[in-house]
């Protein structure tokens, strides 16, 4: 297995000037030019429109080629779509991301506060009216195939001259089923019984397969809002249904996709997590990154069999440099004034 190298309180500094990038005409496709071999993804989750956004500044500083929203972008928490549309309208007046947008590509998914109900899943009414606010702002074209089917998944191809990074953005919300409630300890839920219950609905997962197993990217890097690895703690997350864990594995390593990588959110803190999988020749990573305007700073611990590192509470967004040349990338969790507060490196 590839060497992977943990950094912890390094100093930020600032990489290279990035090429312009454009969105194209083709849903599929994120046009970049010049052709460059090095490419960076931001992204960040948990967003209050309401508090300080501190992080914009940083954000911007390191010149992403990409910015992806992981959930929780705004905290609306209704099914009242004239206040959910002026929070979104909000947050897009707030002069760092405005200037961001203006410069780079956005992409991102929901979670539950965007959503509009906690906690929520399939069970929220007003969803289809939701997924038209969303898209609205991720500024999707109302002609867009996006605009006519269930849920806000959707997928990306970047192309590079030594490969290519392709970005897939799961629901973890439209199509969820019921959690368990824990009442036997003091955590929040339990795992389903296994078999029971789904995190993406089935058409959902039969076009997350085909994107996987069609890809010809180098990277492929798939936007989850609720952590896939850590399992232990009691809150949301894929361990709450166990059997989808596992066909998620499946899939990854069944599908022969290179150098998938998942993003995640929610939890007000940030972390890495790392197993191996049967027949992948790469660990599968999980990097969380959360949150962008309030942390869990009040974080005493948690298990996570999968961690590697410490957890980070403090406000933070996520990076990954890809060395396209090297097949290589670099994460790094950054917090306000630009201080790595860990960072990871894994070879492909």
């Amino acid at each position: 297995m590839k060497k992977t190298t943990i950094l912890f309180g390094a100093l930020f500094f600032l990489i290279g000037c990035k090429s312009s990038q454009t969105v194209s005409e083709n849903e599929n496709t994120i046009a970049t030019e010049p052709l460059l071999e090095e490419f960076t993804i931001a992204f960040g989750s948990c967003n209050r429109t309401d508090l300080p956004n501190l992080l914009w500044d940083d954000i911007l500083a390191i010149q992403p080629d990409l910015w992806l929203w992981g959930g929780d972008n705004i905290y609306a928490d209704t099914d009242d779509m004239q206040q959910l549309r002026s929070m979104y309208r909000a947050q897009d007046q707030i002069a760092g991301y405005r200037e961001l947008k203006s410069k780079t590509p956005v992409l991102g998914t929901w979670d539950d506060h965007d959503y509009g109900l906690n906690d929520g899943g399939v069970e929220f009414t007003a969803k289809k009216e939701s997924q038209q606010e969303f898209l609205n702002f991720m500024n999707v074209p109302e002609d867009s195939p996006r605009r006519m089917r269930e849920g806000i998944y959707a997928a990306q191809d970047l192309p590079k001259t030594k490969g290519m990074v392709k970005v897939i953005v799961l629901d973890t919300r439209y199509f969820r089923t019921a959690v368990t409630p824990d009442t036997e300890t003091a955590k929040r839920l339990k795992p389903n019984k296994y078999g029971e219950g789904t995190v993406l609905g089935s058409a959902q997962w039969q076009w997350f397969e085909k994107e996987l197993r069609n890809s010809k990217a180098e990277f492929n890097i798939v936007v989850s809002s609720i952590q896939l690895l850590s399992n232990e703690h009691g809150f949301e997350g894929w361990g709450n249904f166990p059997h989808e864990v596992d066909r998620f594995k499946r899939l990854v390593s069944d599908s022969k996709a290179k150098g998938v990588i998942v993003l995640s959110g929610d939890r007000h803190i940030s972390e890495f997590s790392k197993t191996e999988v049967d027949g992948l020749s790469y660990p599968l990573i999980d990097f969380t990154s959360s949150g962008l305007t309030h942390a869990y700073r009040g974080f005493t611990g948690e298990p996570n069999p999968f961690r590697v590192g410490e957890v980070i509470f403090t406000e933070s967004f996520g990076t990954l440099y890809f060395d396209l040349q090297e097949k290589k990338v670099l994460f790094k969790i950054i917090g306000d004034g630009g201080i790595v507060l860990g960072s990871l490196e894994q070879q492909y």
